[in-house]
């Protein structure tokens, strides 16, 4: 890990309050214009402006609306990635902001508008302090991150190539922690996020004669109720699992023993080895139990994100870091993960880094009450966006000085 510079966090903060009404704007006209997938031209143009008068490198991707710019120190010394997503999720705005969505079934409800802006933001900081990095700051402005795999395109088309690099760092706002303060944890962060679909095949009929048919429907009830019990069972509970089947789909009316019932639902887990593990058990009990019925089934995953899992070292130093700019009162080490899941564990599978999370929690709600990401009601105190721009810049500065 890079040696401890001193650092001026009065200044740094100072400066990052300074620039935050251009970083609030910038968010809002993103916020007002949201896009989903990788394909955002709207926001890929709002970050080229924002960029706009700066001495970086820039490319934009080939299979995605990405943009990469690059701030060269000394080109002997080591590369630091920063990175903040530019999705929104595909729901209705019920926020009440005034700068509300434009686009019907369009939301930034994960905080993506702010971690583009904040990342905007940290760029101006350090440029303006080049001459203290001996090394190179990369910007990673990446789409796709909800659920498109974004990160793992932004790989395939060079990003950690030219120059290499050799760290990386996040940040993602979260409504439920008090504005202004950051969290994270060495180790496992965030979730795997897997898909599950199992379809139950039987044999249709009428509904008053089962004898006659052979009905999917109670197998695919006994196939979720032993999906739970195997979890318990098969699964440390210091390395857990949770297996939840969200829809079950069967039949077309009442007097019909359909032919088949389809199970569909999400495995999240702390680690791959859990992972795999629980992906075979699953399989393995779903035919069994259809198997025992005279039934066949059809077990289809759909890979989504691995865990994201801090590198302990660099977890710590970010810590560190980050008490050191801000009071350590305010940084904290979070007793367990998140279940959620992020495709960041794409770059943290290759390079040591972390996540952290930024405390955006709105002035007028207790964390607890705050409407989480995902909402359509969510919504974050701007404020807390001066600490991220600057954790992004102490971050970089640190590690580069």
């Amino acid at each position: 890990m890079a040696t401890r510079i001193a650092l001026d966090s009065t200044q740094l903060l100072a400066d990052a309050r300074e620039l935050l009404p251009d970083v609030v704007q910038l968010r809002r006209r993103i916020h007002a214009e949201p896009e989903i997938g990788l394909e955002l031209p709207k926001t890929q143009a709002k970050v080229l402006e924002a960029l706009g008068g700066l001495d970086l490198a820039i490319e934009t991707g080939d299979q995605l609306s990405s943009v990469v710019a690059t701030l060269s120190g000394d080109a002997d010394g080591p590369t630091l990635l920063l990175r903040g997503d530019m999705d929104a999720l595909p729901l209705t705005e019920d926020s009440g902001e005034s700068f509300a969505s434009t686009v019907p079934g369009a939301m930034h409800a994960c905080g993506h508008d702010s971690h583009v802006a904040m990342l905007a933001g940290a760029a101006r900081l350090l440029h303006a302090r080049r001459r203290d990095l001996r090394g190179n700051v990369k910007f990673m402005f990446q789409p796709g991150e909800e659920g498109h795999h974004g990160a793992r395109y932004c790989l395939e088309e060079g990003l950690l190539d030219n120059p290499k690099v050799d760290a990386a760092f996040a940040l993602h706002i979260s409504p439920n922690h008090r504005a202004g303060s950051l969290a994270t944890k060495p180790g496992p962060l965030l979730a795997s996020a897997d898909t599950l679909t199992i379809t139950v095949n039987g044999q249709g009929g009428h509904a008053s004669a089962p004898h006659r048919a052979v009905d999917p429907i109670p197998v695919a009830c006994e196939i979720v109720m032993a999906l739970q019990t195997h979890i318990t069972r098969t699964v440390d509970i210091f390395d857990p699992a949770v297996l939840t089947i969200a829809q079950i789909t069967a039949g077309t009316t009442n007097n019909i023993i359909p032919p088949r019932a389809e199970l569909v639902g999400t495995l999240r887990t702390q680690s791959n080895e859990t992972r795999e593990k629980v992906l075979a058990g699953a399989q393995r009990v779903a035919e069994g139990i259809a198997a025992a019925h005279g039934c066949t089934v059809v077990y289809d995953v759909e890979r989504g994100y691995g865990p994201t899992i801090n590198d302990a070292e660099f977890a710590g130093y970010a810590i560190d870091v980050l008490s050191e700019l801000i009071g350590d009162e305010h940084v904290s080490r979070l007793e367990s993960p998140i279940m959620a899941a992020e495709d960041w564990s794409y770059v943290l599978d290759l390079v040591p880094g972390a996540m952290v999370m930024l405390g955006v929690c709105p002035a007028d709600v207790e964390p607890e009450q705050a409407h989480a990401c995902h909402s359509n009601h969510m919504r974050i105190d701007e404020e807390a966006m001066a600490v991220g721009m600057a954790a992004h810049a102490a971050i970089a500065l640190n590690y580069l000085g």
